[in-house]
C-alpha cells in the first residue's frame, strides 16, 4: 500500500470511529434515560406509544439538531471530507479535528483556535486542494522571451523548498495598463499552505531583485484643466 493509500486509509478510519461513538454514545443515552424513567415507575411503553404525536412536537422544536445529524451521516456516506482535511468555512480555514453526528470541529491555522461547523452548514464548506497560482506582474519593456528566462528561474528556485511538491510556469494570464502577468503554480501539502505561499513569494522576490527588476505600479493618468 503506497503512502497515501496508508493516510486516506488512517483518516477514513478516525472519521468512522468518531461518529461511530458519537452514534453509540446517542443510543445508550437514550437506553439509560428510559431505564431510569421504568425505574422510577414510568410507564415508558404508554409514554413511547404516544410517541407519534410527540415526534410532531418534538420534530419541530429539534429541526436544527435532527438536520444536523442527517448532514453529519451524509458527510461520511459521501466522503465529503475527513478528519485531517484542511476544509475553509468563512474566513477560518484549517484542519478538521473531530466529525460527530452534530458538529464538525476544525483547528484554524491562523490563529489555532478550535472553530465548530454545524453539519447542516456544510453546503458552506470548502474543501482546500494543495495548489497555489501565484500572478507575477513584469513591466512591458521587458520582452516575453526575456520574462520566460525570468520565469524559468523562478520555478528553479521554488522546487528546491522543502514545503513545495511541485512548481510549473503556466504562461501569460493577464495584460494590463502597467504590466502584464506571468503565472506560477506550485503544490503543496494543503496544512502547509500559508506557509508555503510566502516561501514562493521569497522565492519570486529575490528572482526579480537579481535581475534587478522592480513589480509595476497600477499607473493613474490625472488630467487637470489650465
Amino acid at each position: 500500500m503506497s503512502k497515501t493509500a496508508k493516510v486516506f486509509s488512517t483518516k477514513k478510519r478516525k472519521t468512522y470511529l468518531r461518529m461511530l461513538k458519537s452514534f453509540v454514545c446517542a443510543a445508550i443515552l437514550i437506553i439509560v434515560v428510559l431505564t431510569v424513567l421504568q425505574l422510577l415507575g414510568v410507564n415508558v411503553s404508554s409514554m413511547l406509544a404516544g410517541v407519534g404525536i410527540a415526534s410532531i412536537i418534538i420534530g419541530f422544536a429539534l429541526q436544527d439538531a435532527l438536520k444536523d445529524i442527517f448532514r453529519g451521516l451524509e458527510i461520511v456516506a459521501d466522503d465529503y471530507y475527513d478528519i485531517g482535511d484542511v476544509i475553509k468555512y468563512g474566513d477560518n480555514m484549517g484542519q478538521v479535528t473531530s466529525i460527530n453526528l452534530r458538529t464538525t470541529k476544525m483547528q484554524d491555522m491562523n490563529t489555532m483556535n478550535i472553530v465548530s461547523i454545524a453539519n447542516r452548514n456544510i453546503d458552506q464548506v470548502e474543501i482546500v486542494s494543495g495548489y497555489i497560482y501565484i500572478p507575477i506582474p513584469l513591466p512591458h519593456s521587458i520582452k516575453v522571451e526575456k520574462a520566460e528566462e525570468i520565469m524559468k528561474e523562478i520555478v528553479k528556485g521554488l522546487s528546491k523548498q522543502a514545503l513545495l511538491t511541485s512548481a510549473a510556469y503556466q504562461g501569460v494570464t493577464d495584460l494590463t495598463n502597467s504590466s502584464i502577468n506571468y503565472q506560477v503554480v506550485v503544490t503543496c501539502d494543503p496544512m502547509d499552505k500559508l506557509q508555503a505561499r510566502r516561501d514562493s513569494l521569497r522565492v519570486i522576490l529575490t528572482t526579480l531583485e537579481d535581475y534587478k527588476i522592480s513589480i509595476p505600479y497600477t499607473q493613474l493618468d490625472v488630467h487637470t484643466k489650465a
